[in-house]
């Protein structure tokens, strides 16, 4: 409960300081979601180094935010109830890391092209011990988006574009954490339902994160093109779409809940002179 008051303080000092507003956008969603307002974020601004943040870890024990930024080989610690102080541990050279996870103490991070970093902090909390898992598959696959699902006990990979999907639907992979192997076709997502809900002909569904809700066990996945959220449930089968404003969400690359629900979507800075960013969106109340 503490580290809940400390999230909502934050959340509020956010918004009468002096971040970004997001009340002044002409380009209001027209389709939202019913638990949380889409248009009105906390804006966190980040720091120089995560200015292409492109994957989030929500950390309940002191409410930070463990990141990674595209071609670092380093993982970030954001202290949300420090004024955003920042530590990060190098862990390998510069590749397209696109997500991270934290599941039993051990993280995972993936690469665009399906390999997958382990990493171990050592007892005294300053060396990580690391291995690589080489993705055995066709290497024109694209991945950007990694959760853990605690029903398959896998990791889940969404696909971003893959050789082998087909037009009008996206397939999932898993990676098992105890054996290390990759397994093909754990789910397919079909965009008809979205298509047509949407009211477009032609769309292009593109994960660039995704995560579990835990409050409704739903499946939130980011889609940075076309600016989409589409929620399925943990097989794939299409629930909802939400569309969001370009202004707010420049380049959304990361997407992490915190245990009581409020949602978090980092944003890459989207132009040569702008800044990553954290949104925060509060769960609305009787949701």
């Amino acid at each position: 409960m503490l580290y809940r008051n400390l999230f909502i303080f934050l959340f509020f000092f956010a918004k009468v300081h002096s971040y970004q507003s997001c009340t002044e956008t002409k380009n209001e969603v027209h389709l939202s979601s019913k638990q949380y307002d889409l248009n009105k974020p906390a804006i966190l601004k980040l720091n120089d180094a995560l200015v292409e943040i492109s994957g989030i870890y929500f950390y309940p024990k002191d409410s930070s935010i463990f990141a990674i930024s595209d071609e670092s080989g380093y993982l970030f610690k954001i202290y949300l109830n420090r004024k955003l102080i920042t530590q990060r541990w190098k862990f390998s050279k510069a590749h397209d890391y696109e997500d991270v996870v934290l599941q039993d103490g051990v993280f995972y991070i993936l690469e665009s092209n399906g390999n997958i970093h382990t990493l171990n902090f050592s007892k005294n909390g300053d060396t990580i011990y690391r291995r690589k898992s080489i993705f055995p598959y066709n290497k024109q696959n694209e991945f950007e988006s990694l959760y853990y699902d605690d029903g398959y006990k896998k990791l889940v990979m969404i696909c971003k574009d893959c050789k082998a999907d087909k037009k009008g639907a996206t397939k999932a992979w898993s990676f098992d954490p105890e054996t290390e192997i990759y397994t093909p076709d754990l789910f397919t997502i079909t965009l008809n339902t979205v298509v047509k809900k949407l009211g477009k002909p032609k769309i292009k569904f593109k994960p660039s994160a995704a995560t579990i809700n835990p409050l409704t066990n739903d499946v939130w996945i980011i889609s940075s093109i076309n600016q989409l959220i589409v929620v399925t449930d943990r097989e794939g089968n299409f629930k909802d779409v939400y569309t969001l404003d370009p202004i707010i969400f420049k380049q959304p690359e990361g997407i992490a809940f915190t245990p009581w629900g409020d949602l978090i979507i980092s944003n890459e800075a989207g132009d040569k002179y702008g800044t990553g960013n954290l949104l925060i969106f509060k769960l609305k109340k009787n949701s």
